[in-house]
């Protein structure tokens, strides 16, 4: 199987220093809790705001995997310093995804790769992604337009920050850290 991955030379990652993007507990609960995701990590709860007007075939995948409870217990397994946390492959190497066919790319350039953006990963192919998702740690401007770009952090990016690095043998972390549960808001009880 092709690893699906987030192709980045080492000239492109640039560390930089970005405030966490948040809002009150109250805009998130207050919010469209169809197109929001809580993502728990040992560190705490992540919200995520979903974009369904740029990427909604990628939207109705990852609400259909939520539901479904692929994502729970699966490991951030390539987790870059200044770059971004991948995860989303309950192999935890890089190769797995969901037994769902591969989506067709939706890329766009209303919105940019910025600290908290959520992206597809995806294999050489554009239209290659399926479960494995990433969350941006700083701006990454040389994905715009390549990846697809379907949420965005509002609470919780501090945790998202205390993902446990590494990339080792295989393209993963050893002794990963996991999600807990991802959940549609709307879900949730």
């Amino acid at each position: 199987m092709r690893r699906r991955t987030l192709i980045a030379s080492a000239g492109a990652i640039a560390t930089l220093t970005v405030g966490p993007i948040m809002s009150s507990t109250a805009d998130a609960q207050g919010g469209d809790l169809e197109n929001t995701i809580y993502m728990d990590i040992k560190q705490g709860r992540v919200v995520i705001q979903m974009f369904p007007d740029l990427a909604p075939l990628h939207i109705e995948r990852i609400r259909l995997l939520a539901r479904r409870k692929f994502y729970d217990n699966t490991p951030f397994h390539r987790v870059i310093e200044g770059f971004m946390a991948q995860g989303g492959d309950p192999t935890g190497t890089g190769t797995g995804g969901s037994d769902l066919p591969d989506l067709k790319a939706e890329f766009t350039t209303k919105r940019h790769f910025l600290r908290g953006t959520c992206g597809m990963a995806r294999t050489g192919s554009p239209d290659s992604a399926n479960s494995q998702f990433f969350i941006m740690f700083a701006p990454a401007p040389h994905l715009d337009g390549q990846y697809t770009i379907w949420g965005q952090v509002t609470q919780g990016m501090d945790f998202v920050d205390q993902i446990k690095r590494g990339s080792g043998g295989g393209g993963t972390v050893s002794g990963p850290d996991r999600i807990i549960h991802f959940q549609v808001a709307a879900d949730v009880k």
